[in-house]
């Protein structure tokens, strides 16, 4: 099964797909380009909001609101009138790291991974912001990647894709802190692998894009490999699962770092769909303090 372009955008970056349940659309990012895509399946032509700064990860909040991640903080946007609502300082005094992946959790909150902007070794961290209060979760992370979390809500995932580490972190039921130490549920790095953004389905196994393999894999809540939707291009970013059912997966990529050849020959950069016999879960909501 190959997957086939949702939408034409050549992103150098993109990253951060959201189903949005309220406006049944897809919203994605071009990191480097600054910009916030959306487009549901009978548009001809997506939405495009620029931004002053890079943007990287999104949350819904209601049908007019999404909670961003960019280079500097966390803020509310108002998809009609443009207006951005400070919320929280994101590394705002370093100027070397900016948001990367990120997702709203199943209690409300949302978590989101930092990196440096050349993907300097341990240079970012990920984060939770729940209620107001922001808290590390993990450091040292080169590029963090693959937040999503089990549909029993019981457990976090996330990893870094320079070490090839895919982590399992266990929630508090109540809150949702994670507690205890996170533990490693796939080694990658062993099969030459890098994980890249991830998203759970219904039945609880990862969807996992793999940077560079041209393909998102699918793995059991154990960590055993079950099967691989091909990609068109290289540099798979994250996948999401959206449409009426929940039952189609989108992937978005990028075309950075990829000479003329490379790009003339094949669809980098395209945000990508394909139709599922399994059922995703429905995004879930941040919810502000």
């Amino acid at each position: 099964m190959m997957m086939q372009s949702f939408d034409e955008t050549t992103c150098s970056l993109g990253e951060g797909p959201l189903w949005h349940p309220k406006r049944s659309a897809l919203f994605w990012f071009d990191i480097l380009n600054k910009t916030l895509y959306c487009r549901s399946p009978e548009d001809t032509h997506a939405k495009v909001w620029i931004f002053e700064e890079m943007v990287s990860a999104a949350a819904w909040i209601d049908h007019d609101h999404l909670l961003i991640a960019s280079e500097t903080g966390l803020f509310t946007f108002n998809l009609n009138s443009r207006q951005c609502v400070p919320l929280q300082d994101l590394e705002a005094d370093n100027p070397n790291t900016r948001s990367n992946d990120g997702r709203a959790d199943p209690f409300g909150g949302f978590w989101i991974g930092t990196m440096g902007k050349k993907a300097e070794s341990g240079a970012g961290s990920i984060y939770r912001y729940y209620r107001g209060e922001l808290r590390q979760v993990a450091k040292d992370i080169t590029i963090s990647n693959a937040i999503c979390f089990s549909p029993d809500k019981s457990t976090a995932y996330y990893c870094d894709t320079a070490v090839g580490h895919l982590w399992q972190h266990r929630l508090d039921p109540y809150t949702g802190w994670p507690i205890g130490t996170a533990e490693i549920l796939i080694d990658f790095s062993s099969e030459g692998l890098n994980p890249d953004g991830a998203v759970c389905d219904a039945a609880g196994n990862l969807w996992i894009a793999q940077w560079g393999a041209s393909r998102v894999a699918c793995y059991s809540p154990q960590g055993l490999f079950i099967e691989a939707i091909a990609v068109p291009t290289q540099q798979v970013s994250c996948p999401a699962f959206g449409g009426e059912k929940l039952s189609t997966l989108f992937a978005t990529s990028a075309a950075v770092g990829l000479d003329n050849a490379v790009r003339s020959s094949e669809p980098a950069g395209h945000t990508f769909f394909s139709e599922l016999a399994v059922t995703g879960q429905q995004e879930y909501p941040f919810i502000p303090a």
